[in-house]
């Protein structure tokens, strides 16, 4: 593997620790490793040496705690993402976790002392492996102006990628979600986080969605041709929903394009659903009489309750990635997977596991019941021409299997 190119602070009470830590760090080949003994040295780290990329945090350190050391950070956005250490109860960690990650920070992991360097370089080059997928041409985040992204959408430079949502037990490619990447003339390709926001304040969501729909339709024409069935499944705001007539626009593109309802699928995160208006209801009971299919993501991340749930028209729970991480070791996530199958069951939804990435999270996930996943297991987001050659080629591989069995 080659040498992480990371900036990597280390935030650790205890002497001998922490010299542990740095120590393991310096020889996974991580060159610039700074380290501080409570919150207050960490912040100071900071400020004279500017930001880091990853931060191992103690959550127990004097002076100031690791919690008020990731408020403060979160606020700076000096810190990229943050591995929390601590000895603390599973229970507690979890909540610290989903605290953390309200705050606004992406959390690698929660990992208990001793460290083990195995589990650090296995976190810290996914972390790396993830994020060169996302910017592969880009060494710093570039500066988007307003003026750009009208640009963008009128050269037709949004494309959409696809990623398969695949069957655990045969690698059978179900369906494909649809995801927007911005394939800029000078910087390559630049995924949502960079774009998105702009987009959003601009009021341009409606156009880019309209980009991707046209696109998806196009490639699962393609794949009808092949001789494929592809349901194809599509992010929504919140906000577009509150439109009276998002639904009659979605109507008249499927007679336009010739394509049926039952097709498309519409991606809304759990947290969407938490106030709904009566025109954002009457959208997705329309959507569902036109035959989509409606899918809740990120199940688990949120605050629906179970009546919520109930009560909207869904016919799909993507559950939440996090669920997937350190699944061996926390019984919890285990459990917290096999509720979720058993409640889509009950009220005859499908249930997608978000984040399969290891062989050994697909046998878990097979073992727990799951039937269905989505992750860089089976496949990454790809253009178009890829996805319908990865078609072909689970196709082929499946063809295979069943003539061995």
């Amino acid at each position: 593997m080659p040498t992480p190119p990371l900036r990597i602070l280390v935030l650790e009470n205890h002497c001998l620790q922490r010299s542990v830590a740095v120590s393991r760090l310096q020889q996974l080949g991580c060159e610039e490793v700074f380290c501080a003994a409570d919150g207050r040295g960490a912040l100071e780290v900071l400020r004279r040496e500017g930001s880091v990329d990853v931060a191992l945090c103690d959550l127990h350190t004097a002076n100031m705690d690791g919690l008020n050391f990731l408020q403060e950070i979160a606020r700076s956005g000096k810190v990229n993402a943050v591995i929390l250490t601590s000895t603390l109860d599973p229970a507690v960690k979890r909540t610290i976790r989903q605290l953390v990650t309200l705050m606004g920070l992406q959390v690698l992991a929660d990992i208990s002392k001793p460290l083990s360097s195995e589990l650090l370089k296995s976190i810290l080059f996914q972390h790396m492996k993830n994020r060169n997928a996302e910017l592969p041409l880009l060494t710093s985040e570039p500066v988007i102006t307003q003026q750009d992204v009208h640009k963008a959408l009128e050269n037709q430079e949004f494309e959409a990628y696809f990623q398969p949502k695949f069957d655990l037990n045969s690698g059978a490619i179900q369906s494909a979600e649809v995801l927007a990447r911005w394939i800029h003339p000078t910087l390559g390709a630049l995924s949502p986080a960079i774009f998105l926001p702009t987009i959003k304040h601009l009021g341009l969501i409606d156009r880019l969605l309209d980009a991707l729909l046209h696109q998806g339709l196009a490639l699962q024409h393609k794949a009808h041709e092949q001789g494929y069935s592809l349901n194809v499944a599509f992010n929504l705001e919140a906000s577009q929903l509150a439109d009276r007539d998002f639904w009659a626009r979605i109507k008249a593109l499927l007679a336009t394009q010739k394509a049926h309802g039952s097709g498309l699928t519409f991606e809304l995160t759990e947290r969407s659903t938490l106030e709904m208006s009566s025109t954002t209801l009457e959208n997705l009971v329309r959507l569902r009489m036109l035959g989509c299919r409606l899918s809740i993501d990120d199940f688990g991340s949120g605050y629906s309750s179970l009546q919520r749930l109930y009560q909207l028209p869904f016919n799909e729970i993507k559950l939440d990635s996090e669920f997937v991480r350190a699944l061996k070791d926390e019984p919890h996530r285990q459990a917290a997977i096999t509720s979720t199958l058993t409640l889509g069951k009950a009220l005859g939804m499908s249930v997608v596991i978000e984040g399969v990435e290891t062989e050994e999270q697909r046998q878990m996930l097979i073992e727990l019941g799951c039937s269905m996943g989505q992750g860089y297991l089976c496949a990454r987001p790809m253009p178009a021409y890829d996805f319908l050659a990865l078609l072909r080629k689970k196709k082929q591989e499946c063809s295979h299997l069943s003539f061995a069995l």
